[in-house]
């Protein structure tokens, strides 16, 4: 069923679910959206499943039309959506009803926003997912960015949607945000005056940021011995330190494997957070336990269950 019509994709849009799993040792990305939290809540407000693909608006300027009825939910960076030129808040799902037009302003904090759709894009999935890899030129809608004039159609029927996002489950998004780590797996290559610089001093987001990677600027961090090491896997939130000593934090569109010293690791619970991050806004970055980071996983991960299953939160 054909139900949206782009009129302006705005910078970049792009279709993603939750990533392209069992094919990095392939070399294909995982991809997915960079705000999995935000898409997770998207799809539960809309009335579908965690896997479906949803929209992912970077910046804003944003306008489509819906060619069918369709229950719709924006999150992420707040965009002011409007429906019709009414206003209604980010994080909340509405019924859109067939020629309605949603349109979408620039965040003031943040650069990333999700659109769930009853039913989930309906694009064809590649290795298992519908995530769209700018630079495989695969998945999502023929392997690129949505262009003005696109029409996107809708899978099945979502299941019973849930009503109202509480605030416990929105990520607090800042300008310039602590990203806790774990340090590790290669801490041990850099001297340990870098290690406390690292962990001491605000690091200013470049324009150097995109779904791939974050570059970083601020103190030189020095190697103990060396910036290169043999080659070995990457995870979303990683953080590689190359020979130039500024940080690089590794996104949902990383390479597979990478040859040079990770010294930390972004823990899952502040994924939202990193995914948000604009050039020219810093971070900060705290050393956690391996324990303290399950726990606030599991925690998180309770709450957003418990709110799905319409308990009170």
């Amino acid at each position: 069923m054909k139900a949206i019509h782009i009129i302006e994709p705005g910078p970049l849009a792009t279709v993603q679910d939750l990533g392209r799993f069992g094919f990095q040792d392939r070399g294909v990305p995982v991809s997915g959206a960079m705000d999995i939290q935000a898409l997770r809540i998207a799809n539960s407000l809309a009335g579908n499943r965690d896997t479906e693909a949803g929209i992912e608006i970077t910046w804003g300027g944003f306008r489509v039309e819906f060619l069918a009825t369709v229950r719709i939910a924006v999150t992420g960076a707040d965009t002011k959506p409007s429906l019709n030129g009414r206003d209604f808040p980010c994080w909340s799902g509405i019924l859109a009803q067939k020629g309605d037009v949603l349109e979408m302003d620039s965040p003031k904090t943040g650069c990333r926003t999700y659109l769930a759709l009853s039913g989930g894009v309906d694009v064809p999935e590649v290795m298992g997912s519908r995530s769209t890899y700018l630079r495989g030129g695969f998945g999502g809608l023929m392997g690129r960015a949505l262009q003005k004039g696109d029409v996107l159609g809708l899978g099945q029927g979502g299941e019973s949607h849930v009503l109202e996002c509480p605030r416990s489950l929105i990520p607090l998004y800042a300008d310039h945000p602590v990203l806790r780590v774990i340090l590790g797996p290669q801490a041990d290559a850099l001297t340990s005056e870098s290690l406390c610089r690292f962990l001491s001093s605000p690091f200013v987001v470049t324009d150097r940021c995109d779904r791939m990677g974050c570059s970083l600027k601020g103190p030189v961090l020095a190697h103990l011995l060396k910036a290169d090491i043999v080659s070995d896997g990457t995870v979303f939130g990683a953080v590689q330190v190359p020979g130039n000593g500024q940080p690089i934090i590794l996104m949902a569109d990383r390479q597979t494997i990478g040859g040079y010293a990770k010294p930390a690791t972004v823990i899952s619970a502040d994924l939202p957070l990193l995914a948000q991050v604009v050039p020219g806004s810093s971070v900060r970055f705290e050393a956690v336990s391996l324990w303290t980071a399950r726990e606030l996983a599991i925690v998180a991960e309770y709450r957003l269950q418990k709110w799905k299953n319409h308990e009170s939160s």
